[in-house]
């Protein structure tokens, strides 16, 4: 109807410091699962995705569908549609192509709508496990913070005319500091973690802050045990819908949040490229257990090696949940303690 240049007002504002904020797996899930229901039930592709944008409550979700549905109404493949919109992971878009060739796309989109929610639910799982020591910690900067802010100061006048203790001293210091000088700690807290994120940006910082995590006690393990899982149920998703395993290895590799993972991954798979097993390439690495080794090794004995990924997948996520719960188990009674250990020597101080 009109066309007008953009003025200074009307511009889309674009702040990419934040980044890009991903759609939710669920949501995701909930997009296969419906997109293979309508497709089983006979429905075009293009009147698929009209019912699926109208009904669609992520509105990047949303946009991204009616951004296909156009794309595939001019003549495009539905994966090359999908690929052209950031918003949907190149794992699906790999799925889809595969379906797409095969002429079994909703049983594609069947098979991503199980790893969203497998994902989904790992990830819920890591989530909910952390909150309530964060929330205890955040609590117990907070006691020292307006103790030492508001309380201690109170007292700091009576203090001074006695002949007090070193470790009331030292806190009396820290107090005032806090008080006075409040800007300077803000300074250096937003220092260290800009430091931290610009480091994690380059290579070496990012491999050598990846090494870290996978060597801290407990933490590491249940870092090795997602990354095992993930790997598990990604590979067996792509094998089962007839993807060569090459394709598989790489897509894979796509999706470890561990650079070392990825690493080892890109190995593994120029390995396989030129013949060697892969139950061999992975134990190569260093990085995968034994019993993802052995597993995939018996897969490849018995020309299953889909459904063993599979069992892994379903070893390691349970394995994921239990980790998860023990080490909140353990974190919960050693953060009180650390937080009546502060409390205590503010109290033996005044």
């Amino acid at each position: 109807m009109s066309i007008a240049k953009q003025g200074a007002l009307d511009k889309d504002v674009n702040v990419s410091f934040l980044g890009k904020k991903k759609i939710p797996a669920r949501d995701m899930s909930v997009f296969c699962r419906q997109f293979s229901s309508i497709l089983k039930a006979g429905v075009s592709v293009i009147n698929a995705l009209e019912m699926l944008s109208e009904q669609t409550e992520n509105k990047k979700l949303q946009e991204a569908i009616k951004r296909t549905q156009d794309s595939v109404e001019k003549g495009e493949t539905l994966s090359d549609s999908m690929k052209q919109n950031e918003e949907f992971p190149s794992i699906l878009v790999d799925m889809v192509k595969a379906g797409e060739a095969s002429g079994s796309l909703e049983n594609s989109l069947t098979r991503m709508a199980i790893q969203f929610e497998k994902d989904a639910k790992l990830k819920g799982i890591v989530k909910k496990a952390m909150m309530y020591p964060i929330v205890l910690l955040c609590v117990m900067v907070g006691v020292i913070i307006v103790m030492l802010t508001f309380v201690i100061p109170s007292f700091m006048t009576m203090f001074e005319d006695l002949d007090s203790e070193l470790k009331t001293k030292a806190i009396l210091a820290m107090s005032n500091s806090l008080k006075h000088y409040w800007f300077i700690y803000i300074i250096v807290i937003v220092g260290v973690v800009v430091g931290v994120q610009l480091y994690k940006r380059t290579d070496a910082g990012r491999h050598n802050l990846d090494k870290l995590k996978l060597k801290i006690p407990v933490f590491g393990i249940l870092q090795t045990k997602t990354a095992c899982a993930s790997f598990a149920r990604t590979m067996s998703t792509l094998l089962q819908a007839g993807m060569p395993m090459i394709d598989a290895l790489e897509i894979s590799a796509s999706t470890m949040k561990n650079v070392l993972f990825y690493d080892g991954l890109e190995k593994v798979k120029n390995g396989v490229s030129l013949g060697l097993p892969l139950s061999n390439q992975l134990k190569s690495t260093g990085l995968f257990p034994a019993m993802v080794v052995h597993m995939v090794g018996i897969g490849e004995e018995t020309g299953n090696v889909e459904e063993m990924l599979t069992n892994s997948a379903v070893y390691y996520e349970e394995e994921v949940e239990v980790q998860t719960q023990t080490l909140t188990s353990l974190m919960e009674p050693v953060i009180i303690v650390l937080m009546a250990l502060v409390v205590v020597l503010l109290i033996m101080a005044i």
